[in-house]
C-alpha cells in the first residue's frame, strides 16, 4: 500500500526531472563540436560568399541530415548565429575510436591555407569525409597527391537567407548529388577506392532526425505529465486521509 500511495508522486518527480534535464541525446544526433582552427581553412560545400575559406577562430560544426550514405554538416559561428557553410560529407569508417574530435586536412603549398578533409566524432568509429565540387577536387588531389572525394553537380552557393532545415531546395540536391573521386593523376573512380564506409548494420541502425512539434521541443509535454501526475497523487492522498 506505501507504495501505491507514493507511486504517483514518484512518477510525477521523474517526470519533471526528464522534462528539465539537459538533452544530451539531441547534442549526440547533432554531433554538435566546438572547434577552434589556429589558421585559415578551406572549406567545400555551399557557403555564404566570401566564405570559401574560414579565417582563423572558433566555429560550431553541426551534422543536420544523415541519411544512410549521406549527411549534411553545417558550419556555424561561434555564437551558432551565422551558418556559414552546407557541406555534402561521406560516411568514411575507421578502425578505433577515440574519445577526443579529430579533425583531418589536406596540406597544401606554403602559404596556402589547409583544406578540411574529414571530421570524427568523440566515440564514432565513422566519421565525415568533405564532398568538393568536381574542378576544386582536381586542384587538391594534385596538389597533396590524395584522392578527393567530389560531386560533377552544379549546386549554387546560399547568399542570402541560411539554410536551416533539411527540406530545402539545396539540401535536397546535396543529397542527391553523385559523388564521386578524383586521383592525383586525373582519374576518375568509384567512393569505394577512397573511403571504407560504415559496415551496413551501423547504416541500419543510424538514429533519424528527431522530430519535433511546432514549440522546438517536446519538454513542455512533459513537465505537463509531470505535473498531472504529482497533481493525482495529492489528490489520492487527500481522499486516503479522509477515509481514515
Amino acid at each position: 500500500m506505501t507504495f501505491l500511495k507514493a507511486a504517483p508522486t514518484v512518477l510525477g518527480l521523474a517526470l519533471l526531472g526528464l522534462a528539465f534535464s539537459p538533452s544530451a541525446r539531441a547534442d549526440d544526433w547533432n554531433k554538435k563540436t566546438v572547434i577552434t582552427f589556429s589558421g585559415p581553412v578551406e572549406i567545400p560545400g555551399v557557403h555564404l560568399q566570401g566564405y570559401g575559406v574560414l579565417p582563423a577562430g572558433t566555429y560550431v560544426f553541426k551534422v543536420l541530415s544523415s541519411q544512410s550514405d549521406r549527411h549534411i554538416v553545417q558550419i556555424f559561428s561561434q555564437d551558432e548565429l551565422t551558418i556559414y557553410a552546407t557541406i555534402l560529407a561521406i560516411p568514411n569508417y575507421r578502425l578505433k575510436a577515440t574519445d577526443k574530435t579529430v579533425m583531418t586536412f589536406r596540406e597544401r603549398p606554403a602559404g596556402e591555407p589547409e583544406a578540411l578533409r574529414a571530421w570524427f566524432y568523440p566515440g564514432k568509429l565513422w566519421g565525415e569525409e568533405f564532398v568538393y565540387p568536381k574542378a576544386r577536387a582536381i586542384v587538391l588531389a594534385k596538389e597533396t597527391h590524395e584522392a578527393v572525394l567530389f560531386t560533377p553537380a552544379e549546386i549554387a552557393p546560399e547568399v542570402s537567407a541560411p539554410i536551416k532545415t533539411r527540406q530545402e531546395p539545396v539540401v535536397v540536391e546535396l543529397e542527391k548529388a553523385p559523388v564521386r573521386a578524383i586521383q592525383p593523376t586525373g582519374e576518375d573512380v568509384e567512393i569505394a577506392q577512397v573511403v571504407t564506409p560504415p559496415p551496413a548494420v551501423e547504416l541500419a541502425q543510424a538514429e533519424p532526425a528527431p522530430v519535433l512539434p511546432a514549440t522546438g521541443s517536446s519538454m513542455p509535454l512533459l513537465a505537463l505529465f509531470g505535473m498531472l501526475a504529482l497533481a493525482g497523487g495529492l489528490t489520492l492522498g487527500l481522499i486516503q486521509k479522509r477515509a481514515l
